[in-house]
């Protein structure tokens, strides 16, 4: 146990990185326990933290997509039936994609080689919700238990939504350009150890590009909330004090654009102010699957009919999530 909160502490947590940034801020001077002392500590530990396990994440997680090429997937996924299509649409839909935006061109190719709708929208939403980086992100701000717990539920939510998709037979609202989209096999070549390593690697930099804006923006508005704004604020609009926190989290999380790595900052440093935990995870979650940009994306490859059915769906179960999560989050943390 004790080798495990170390892990979690050191390793993941990276305490030590944060009492590092602490001692060079107060050598140069700057108060720590100050707004201004306090913020610039928060920013850079969470910068650092977070770019270090992004790209070795980014890096491991690659190498193992490698495997999963769009052809093979398309294979796996044609090989079951039912709701344990939905399952394996479901879990794949972790090892992919970071972000919502980035899952939909998979998702278009996915529904034009003619597999179901609803083990379709399994893999869309699970993709930006639970990929293997939000578990290990997770794990270093919000313990062992939550993580666990966020990625379970978070799996539920993309295998019961891509199931009540798929009974209400919804095929004749996608786009006719998808279900006529080239969509023949290309078997994947065999790559060499060092071709998938090569591969990691230029993942973990065209992501990491793409993804250290968002990180910095999260960041910047974490270590705001966290020194900045007054606990008794979180508290009355996020806190135990108002029934509808949870809604209002997973509505304002709707029309933000980012990915689980320039979330957390934001959530780590709501929770920390009196934010009940389920209202934090219900805004990430809206955050990662609901994205505005997303959803504009999203919309010119299905009809407004599915895409609303999509996004209730969604809000349902992420409103569902956080509120269960707010009466067992005493037993987690």
């Amino acid at each position: 146990m004790r080798v495990w909160e170390f892990i979690q502490d050191q390793v993941l947590g990276m305490k030590w990185l944060n009492q590092l940034t602490g001692m060079g801020l107060s050598a140069l001077g700057l108060d720590i326990n100050g707004r201004i002392g306090g913020s610039i500590q928060f920013f850079l530990y969470d910068v650092l933290k977070i770019t270090i396990l992004l790209c070795v994440l980014i890096f491991a997680i690659s190498y193992i997509q490698s495997y999963f090429p769009p052809e093979r997937s398309k294979r796996i996924l044609g090989r079951f039936h039912g709701i344990w299509a939905n399952i394996i649409s479901a879990l794949l839909g972790t090892v992919t994609p970071f972000c919502s935006c980035s899952s939909i061109p998979l998702f278009i190719g996915f529904t034009s080689a003619g597999l179901p709708l609803g083990v379709t929208f399994s893999f869309l939403i699970s993709s930006p919700m639970v990929d293997l980086g939000s578990l290990v992100l997770l794990i270093s701000i919000f313990g062992t238990k939550v993580a666990i717990v966020y990625v379970v539920l978070g799996l539920v939510i993309a295998v019961i939504g891509g199931t009540v998709i798929d009974k209400l037979h919804m095929e004749k609202h996608i786009a006719h350009f998808v279900l006529t989209a080239d969509s023949a096999e290309i078997d994947s070549p065999h790559l060499t150890m060092q071709e998938r390593l090569t591969y990691a690697k230029e993942q973990m930099f065209d992501t990491f590009k793409s993804v250290f804006p968002y990180i910095l923006a999260g960041v910047g508005i974490g270590a705001i909330i966290h020194n900045w704004i007054p606990e008794s604020w979180i508290e009355a609009v996020l806190g135990s004090s108002n029934p509808l926190g949870v809604v209002l989290a997973a509505i304002a999380g709707i029309p933000m654009y980012a990915d689980i790595f320039g979330t957390i900052p934001v959530a780590e440093a709501l929770l920390a102010k009196g934010a009940q935990l389920g209202t934090v995870l219900s805004f990430m979650m809206a955050v990662t699957t609901l994205s505005l940009p997303s959803l504009i994306m999203l919309r010119k490859a299905i009809k407004p009919k599915l895409l609303a059915l999509f996004i209730g769906v969604c809000t349902m179960g992420i409103i569902i999530v956080g509120y269960l999560f707010n009466v067992f989050q005493f037993v987690l943390r």
